[in-house]
């Protein structure tokens, strides 16, 4: 009998345990589980857009290194000194390129912080970029990784002087190359060139998106206004010409609306969409053109 009790014992505690040890062991695997999920959302997204506001956006609390520019002056970031055309933002950064400079310098962001941890893909492997400039000369964007691996910079000139430009760098060449994953690190070079003079560049609203985000002229060869931008539901875009296409896009490159006006005025209604910065494109006989607007 008093075998028996302890046998019975015994076994209510094996199992008392068993149990036990299977629900730490779920635990475990749960955990490891979540854990697993977050490295995974963390190691492949990366900040975006890159607009530099204080409050609401992101980029401006960065450290951003200037390199390879004589003294290195910091990069500043202030108010937009020509909210006008396509950017009508509240902040932009100020690159200001040495004279004594070398071509290539530049600013790049902080290892393994800041933009996050990426791999290219064609949802991401085009690059915009809104810059205003009193020279014309190339822009340069290349990505680096923690061990150094670098896509190589892709330069494109901008055609513009005095005006904001947006510049869209396409990087889906550089997809599935060993350069390509693992991305945390952003370089630009705002004035790649030779100087005679110092020259001060303004860049903004760096997005990735995919290919929807390019266009077959970056140019503003359409005069557009936009009333009341901010807007709260309606505003009213009056292009100056007839406009054929009218696009709205948000800054992943999503396109969330297509008409064709066939007018010289469109009341566009907002009221349905979320907060933020969408950007609208237009297209008439004599061009296309975008324009930034905000919803609040």
């Amino acid at each position: 009998m008093f075998l028996y009790r302890l046998y019975v014992l015994i076994s209510d505690r094996t199992q008392q345990q068993s149990c036990i040890f299977l629900k730490e062991l779920n635990t475990m695997r749960i955990h490891t589980l979540f854990c697993f999920l977050l490295l995974s959302a963390t190691t492949l997204a990366q900040i975006n857009p890159i607009d530099f506001e204080p409050t609401t956006g992101v980029g401006g609390d960065w450290t951003w290194t200037v390199f390879e520019n004589d003294d290195n002056p910091p990069l500043e970031f202030i108010t937009n000194p020509f909210p006008e055309g396509i950017n009508t933002s509240q902040t932009v950064a100020k690159f200001t390129a040495r004279t004594t400079g070398a071509p290539f310098a530049g600013c790049e962001t902080m290892h393994g912080a800041d933009i996050g941890t990426f791999d290219l893909s064609p949802d991401n492997a085009f690059v915009s970029i809104m810059v205003y400039k009193t020279v014309s000369s190339d822009v340069g964007v290349k990505f680096a990784t923690p061990a150094g691996a670098s896509t190589g910079e892709i330069k494109i000139a901008n055609t513009l002087v005095n005006q904001w430009q947006r510049l869209v760098f396409d990087f889906t060449a550089i997809i599935d190359e060993p350069s390509s994953s693992g991305i945390d690190q952003l370089i630009i070079f705002p004035d790649f060139q030779t100087r005679s003079t110092e020259n001060v560049i303004y860049f903004d609203n760096i997005v990735f998106g995919d290919s929807s985000l390019s266009t077959a002229d970056n140019a503003l060869t359409i005069p557009v206004t936009v009333s009341p931008n901010p807007t709260a539901d309606l505003t009213l875009i009056d292009a100056g010409i007839f406009m054929e296409e009218l696009e709205l896009f948000d800054l992943l490159g999503q396109s969330l609306l297509k008409v064709s006006p066939q007018d010289m005025q469109y009341q566009l209604d907002m009221s349905s969409l979320s907060s933020g910065v969408y950007i609208a494109r237009l297209k008439g006989a004599s061009g296309t053109s975008s324009i930034r607007i905000v919803k609040q």
